[in-house]
Parts: C-alpha cells; structure tokens; sequence
C-alpha cells in the first residue's frame, strides 16, 4: 500500500479516479431518470472524434506532441455534439433514437478519418477508446479537476431544477422552467463528464461508471438525492479499489472498474431481492417528492 501511494503516477491515477468516480453518477442519475441511460455511449463515440481533431489541429500547429490538444479538442466537440442533438430532438425533428445513432456512427466514423488525416492510426485511438491511467499526465490531472469540478458544482447546485426536467419535462414546461436551457445543460453536463472519464476507463466504458452505480443505489436508496449520492459513492470506491486491484495485478484499469461496478450491482440486487420488496427500496428511480421544482433535496 506504501508502494502504491508514494508513486507519483499512481497518485495522479487515484486522484483522476476518484474525480471521475464521484463526478460519472451525478450525472448519471439524471440520464437514468431521463431513460437515456445510453448517452454517455453516444457521447463517448462523437467525443471520439473531438480526440482526432485534436490531434489533428496539435499537428497542422507543428506540436512536438499533437495528442496534447485531444483532450481539448474532446471537450469541444462532445459539447457541441450533445448540445446539437438535444436541440434538433427538442424540436421534434429526430427521435431520441435516431439521435444517438447519429452520435453512435458519426462519432466513430469521424474519429477514424480525422486521425488518418493528422497522419496516425487507428492504434492511436485505442488508449481513449479503452482507457489509459497508466498515462495520465500533470496537465491531464488539471483539465479532470477543473472539469469535475464544473460538473459537480452545476450537476448539484442546480439539482432542483434539472430534476424536475428529468423527471417531467411537460410539467416543467407548464411551471415555466426554461425546459430547452435546462436539458442543453444536462446535455453539455454528460458530455464534460465523458470527457473527464475517458483516461480512466476509456470511451467505449464510460457510460457503464454513469450508469451502474446509479442501478446499484436505487436498490437501496429511497429518494433522488440519496441515490445520487450513493452512486456517486459507489463510483469513488469501485474507481479507487479497481485502479488498486491493477497496480498489483497486470489487469486494464477501466474494464476492472467497470467489472467491479457490476460485480457490486449484481449483490446488492440479489441482497435486496432476498429482503422482499417490502424491505427493499425502489428499484425504479426512487424520485418521489423530496425534489420538488424550486425546492430542495
């Protein structure tokens, strides 16, 4: 254990995983009472091609080290993306479907041409496709901080209000919510949130660490606010224990987390079911009415 937290790499690495660990399940929660559970999947491919162009810009730039502008350029591209298609869906001119297609081919299709055009390979994509702690730079720690940072400030400080549009856009609509800002918020949230997840369990896993710890706390929690932040408990601790597991045992980092979460959905279920459904809590989104709009949690 002295080894694991006197490395630097590994403190950066803990430190990234515990960020993302919290921050995925906030997030996560208002996809899962939305039913856009998939999202993140979605995000996670066009976020892929914000990777490419990244790197694309870092080598029309003659950077020594082009991928440094992936992450930004993920970042930008995966706000727009979400943004976009939460605005043409809002106005009724694609399904939710048929939107996270266009994000699901679009994003991977994109990343691909633009990575040959900046001159590197498919290979290069594997690490944020997959997940790459191992490499997790200072300036990567910076940017995963910082924009943790935003994300749980916004997810939380504004959690009546995205609740309520979560929970029932019609009636938010008709209580004079801004419905649109709200969801282009929630849109740009999961997106920023893909974004910071990436180095730790990769593109193609990200919405699993949004999603399952968020399954996990509804069977035992009994309310929105308590099963946010359970989750976001779970994630810490399934992120942190997984990385641990993988710096004694040569195991990829983001498919361990993820294993984990599920591994810890699949007890906890089977616990809860063994109580009855009189002991356990509701295993749907548990979102009666201690969030009310204007109120509080």
């Amino acid at each position: 254990m002295i080894d694991l937290l006197s490395s630097p790499l590994m403190q950066r690495a803990l430190l990234a995983a515990l960020l993302v660990g919290v921050t995925a399940p906030v997030v996560g929660t208002y996809l899962v009472q939305r039913r856009l559970a998939l999202l993140g999947d979605g995000i996670g491919h066009i976020a892929l091609t914000g990777v490419a162009a990244g790197w694309l810009a870092g080598s029309l730039a003659g950077m020594a080290t082009p991928e440094s502008l992936a992450l930004p350029g993920a970042v930008v591209v995966a706000v727009l993306g979400a943004v976009g298609i939460e605005w043409v869906r809002a106005r009724g001119r694609i399904t939710g479907d048929v939107a996270m297609a266009i994000l699901f081919y679009g994003g991977i299709a994109g990343g691909v041409l633009l990575i040959k055009v900046a001159g590197g390979t498919s290979a290069n994509l594997m690490n944020y496709l997959f997940g790459s702690i191992a490499t997790v730079s200072s300036g990567d720690l910076i940017w995963t901080a910082g924009l943790a940072g935003l994300v749980l400030v916004v997810g939380l400080g504004l959690r009546p209000l995205l609740f309520a549009v979560s929970h029932d856009e019609e009636f938010a609509l008709a209580s004079g919510l801004p419905v649109h800002l709200l969801t282009s918020v929630l849109a740009a949230l999961a997106a920023l949130t893909v974004t910071v997840s990436m180095r730790v369990v990769g593109l193609l896993l990200v919405s699993a660490l949004m999603i399952v710890p968020v399954a996990t706390a509804q069977v035992v929690a009994h309310s929105f606010a308590r099963t946010m932040a359970l989750a976001s408990a779970i994630g810490a601790v399934v992120s942190v224990v997984g990385l641990a597991v993988t710096y004694w045992y040569d195991l990829p980092p983001g498919a361990t987390i993820v294993v984990l979460a599920i591994l810890g959905y699949t007890v906890v279920s089977a616990v809860g079911r063994r109580r009855g459904p009189g002991q356990a809590a509701d295993a749907h989104p548990a979102l009666r009415d201690d969030v009310r709009v204007g109120g509080e949690a």
